[in-house]
Parts: C-alpha cells; structure tokens; sequence
C-alpha cells in the first residue's frame, strides 16, 4: 500500500503545474514597462505549454502588481514565496523595488530573471564573493552599459564635452548619474550642472534654465516616462533646441505621448526597437499584437526581454530536468543550448561570476522620429540582422 501510494504521489506532484511569479508594475507611471513585459511572457508560456509545457507539466503564471512601490512589490515576494511555492519569478522593473523584493527569493534559493530594472545594485548585492551562489540573474541592459554607450554617443557622435545630468530622486535615478558621472569621468570630463526631481513633478522649467545657463551642450536624463515628458516640454517651452538623451526609458509610451512634438529627436539606449528587421522579430511583432490586443507596444524593450527571459527559463528548466531552484540556478550559469530570443541568440549569456545576460556589443540608440521609435544609426541596425557574438565582456 505504501509503494501504491507513494506512485500515485509522484503522479499527482508530476501533474501539478509549473507555478512561476511575475512581479511587476501593471498601474502607475511605470505601467508601460510591466504591462509589456506581463503580455510578453504570457505570449512565451503560451507557446510553451501549447507543445506540451516543461517536464510534462504546464506553467501556471501567479501574477502581482507592485505598482512601482518598494513596500508592494515586497509584499509581493514575500506572498509568492510563503504562500504561492512559486519556482522561479520573472519581472521587476523599478530598481528601488528589486532591492527590497529580490532578497526573498535569494534567501529562498529559488531563481530570479530579473527583465527590466537596470540599476546595478540589482545583482550586485548577491554577487560573489559576498554570497557564495546568487539566484538572481538579468536580462537588461545595467546602467553602466547604458552610461557608457550614452557618454560615447555625445562625445563621438556629436562631439559634445559639456553636459547637465538630470535624475530622479530615486535609487534608479541616483544610480544612473552617477554611473553617468563615472562614464565622463573615465574620458576626462565633469558634468556643468546636475540636478534632480522626484515623482509627480511636472514643472521642469528651473532645472532646464539652470542647465542652459551651465552652458550645456546637451540634456542627458535618468528616469521614467511622465517626469521625463515633462523635462521634454520644459527644454521646449524655453526654445532651448539641445539634444535630450537618456536611459531605455525615453521609449516608454507614456513618454513619448505626454511629450508629444518636444519628444521628437530624443535618443535613447534600447536593446530592441519594434521593426521587423529579422523574421524572428516580424513574428514576434504580430504574435504580440495579436496576444495583446494592442496595435504599439507600450515598451518594445520590456516585451522583449520579458519573452526572453521566460524562453531562457524555460531552456534551464529543460537542461536541469528539474524545478528545483539550486539545479535550474547551475543551469542557468551553465546554458548549453542556444536559446533564440528576440533580443538576440544567446549563447551561455550567464556563469558563475556573471549574471548579466546583456552585453555592451548587444545595446543599439534609438531615436523618436514622428512618435516613433527607429534606429538612430543604420551602422547598428546592420549589426543587428547579421547578429553577433554575446559572449563578449
């Protein structure tokens, strides 16, 4: 009787569900990033259990909404560990909230793909040698790629030497200056004026004077879409024609609708722009329509790496055979298939040591042209169709 009823233990254990967590902002400011992300993964997991799922078993997403607030989305993981006995967690978009969240799902070892937040401090607070095996991991572009592509892009592109830094008054946004700060410093250079303002503020217009009379050559910002609307409108109201550019975020929709006319010409780090450049991403464009409903992506980049990070999942899963948190963390560090992503083919993205998946070669400037966002160099787009190698640190 007890092998009968330890078999049919093993039948019921074997027809549960996949149950994965997804943290995200689905309402407020950060809404584009984390409704994207969410209609992404729901594309990936629906593929994936339409061919019979991980294991034999199919994914069950548990969905949070952390509203882009630290006390909720910590709420969040503390539910999806305790009570839900999720396996694994995608998402995070705000980095003051994966400070708080992640650290329940380390302390859990149930692995973490983190698919939007950049802020470095996002893997670094597990990183060796401090914590022996981190089970957080990401697929985004970190703020110091990002920095260093942007100090390059005015420097090299432009040929500017003089800039204001404007941030949020966030840990994203602090973050992103400094780093920022760091980017010009390693070229000899130091910001005319630096400044910041917090969530909800729409009145930019003494910050923007303040850095015009720095004698700024261009406006390089950190934050999220309606506060840098609002810097947007306010550079254009003083007739000050300066470049604006900024993090992966100035393609947030809500940017580039609240800002409207004055958004046009901003350039942004991406490491997807929604045009169907390669077969892969034509697919991807029109399955993600018509998964979601919606005709624009709200955050092409979000979507991306949401259904990237869920095939990644899903490729460690297979290879480990397993759910099991410290053998789908090893195989994540030890990918041995090729995953094909939207983002890129990826190829061992993480190890032991490094757990970024995105690499700097991976990172193209986009740029609003007429509400849209394109390709600010066809160098780049070039790039992207012959593919590259992302192997490379």
């Amino acid at each position: 009787m007890a092998l009968a009823f330890g078999s049919v233990q093993a039948a019921d254990d074997a027809a549960k569900p996949i149950k994965i967590g997804v943290i995200g902002p689905y309402s407020g400011g950060s809404a584009p990033m984390g409704i994207s992300m969410l209609h992404a993964v729901r594309m990936a997991v629906a593929e994936i259990n339409w061919k019979g799922g991980l294991l034999g078993r199919q994914i069950q997403l548990v969905e949070r909404d952390d509203e882009a607030n630290p006390e909720k989305g910590e709420a969040a993981a503390r539910e999806l560990v305790e009570r839900e006995k999720v396996e694994a967690m995608l998402g995070i978009a705000n980095t003051g909230v994966g400070l708080v969240a992640l650290k329940h799902f380390q302390q859990a070892k149930i692995p973490v793909i983190v698919n939007m937040a950049a802020g470095a401090p996002i893997t670094q607070q597990f990183a060796p040698p401090q914590v022996p095996d981190s089970y957080v991991f990401r697929l985004a572009a970190s703020d110091s790629i990002q920095t260093t592509r942007l100090i390059a892009e005015v420097v090299e592109r432009y040929k500017f030497s003089k800039f204001a830094l404007l941030g949020d008054n966030t840990p994203y946004g602090r973050q992103g200056v400094e780093n920022l700060k760091r980017a010009m410093e390693a070229r000899g250079l130091k910001p005319v004026f630096e400044g910041g303002f917090d969530l909800g503020q729409t009145d930019m217009q003494k910050l923007i004077a303040q850095s015009r009379a720095a004698g700024a050559q261009a406006l390089l910002v950190w934050g999220i879409g309606p506060e840098l609307a609002a810097i947007a409108k306010a550079r254009a109201k003083e007739g000050w024609k300066v470049p604006l550019l900024g993090s992966w975020t100035l393609s947030l929709d809500n940017f580039i609708q609240n800002a409207g006319k004055a958004g046009d010409g901003a350039r942004m780090t991406q490491t997807f722009i929604a045009e169907p450049i390669t077969s892969r991403r034509q697919e991807f464009l029109i399955a993600y329509r018509k998964q979601s409903g919606l005709e624009r992506i709200p955050s092409a980049v979000s979507a991306a790496q949401g259904y990237d990070s869920m095939l990644l999942l899903a490729a460690a899963i297979k290879q480990a055979n397993s759910t099991q948190g410290t053998a789908v963390r090893n195989a994540l560090e030890n990918l041995q298939a090729q995953v094909f992503g939207v983002v890129t083919t990826y190829q061992k993205p993480y190890s032991h040591s490094d757990h970024e998946a995105i690499t700097t070669d991976m990172v193209v400037t986009g740029e609003i042209r007429d509400g849209h966002i394109t390709y600010a160099h066809k160098d780049e787009m070039t790039a992207v169709i012959v593919g590259r190698k992302t192997t490379d640190r």
